[in-house]
């Protein structure tokens, strides 16, 4: 005799999947904003001319938010909950890989979202 098999609906799976870093805990999901896939960040450094040097204009660090302005003069609004607007004060240099969500600030890279 075989055992039945308990089958999760899908709610209650994706209710188990939500991101804890809304609860302070680490990030648990690879949307845009939240923690970087590797998949993501090497598919952004296998394509090195879609990165835009930046120059940090705001960062606000409770809500995540960060304005970067390229040397063209040109702002993108981004939201990062992992600590971007921690590691980037306004005026750090920053790059920006728009086509793939990833900012790098020094030598650490974050999966951002257009806002």
């Amino acid at each position: 005799m075989s055992t039945p098999l308990n089958r999760l609906s899908p709610l209650p799976v994706r209710e188990r999947a939500a991101c804890m870093c809304s609860h302070g805990g680490r990030c648990s999901s690879f949307a845009p904003g939240h923690a970087l896939h590797l998949i993501q960040a090497r598919i952004a450094s296998a394509t090195p001319a879609g990165w835009i040097d930046a120059l940090v204009e705001s960062a606000d660090a409770s809500s995540g938010d960060l304005v970067v302005r390229t040397l063209e003069g040109e702002a993108h609004a981004l939201w990062n909950g992992a600590g971007a607007a921690l590691e980037a004060a306004p005026g750090t240099p920053v790059a920006l890989h728009a086509r793939y969500g990833v900012l790098a600030v020094g030598g650490t890279q974050f999966n951002v979202a257009a806002v």
